[in-house]
């Protein structure tokens, strides 16, 4: 009966198998998070670019009106 029970000694594979596994897990980790980081970094500078030329073009836009404002006021006597 106690021999049933026996938690047998893995093979000697195991101890080479599970150490190799855990280090692929961190390297491709490693690799695809630093990726993805890259990426994501890439993505909010060419929002912060996007959002500064929106911000030129308003003021752009409403110094071409203030500058229209001022031209279509008479001129005081």
């Amino acid at each position: 009966m106690l021999t049933a029970l026996a938690i047998g000694t893995p093979p000697s594979s195991h101890f080479i198998y599970i150490p190799v596994i855990f280090v692929l897990g961190i390297v491709l980790g490693f690799i695809f998070g630093s990726k993805a980081t890259r990426d994501a970094l890439a993505f909010e500078e060419k929002k912060a670019q996007e959002r500064d030329a929106r911000k030129v073009a308003r003021e752009e836009e409403k110094a071409k009106r203030e500058a229209a404002k001022s031209d279509a006021k008479p001129p005081a006597a």
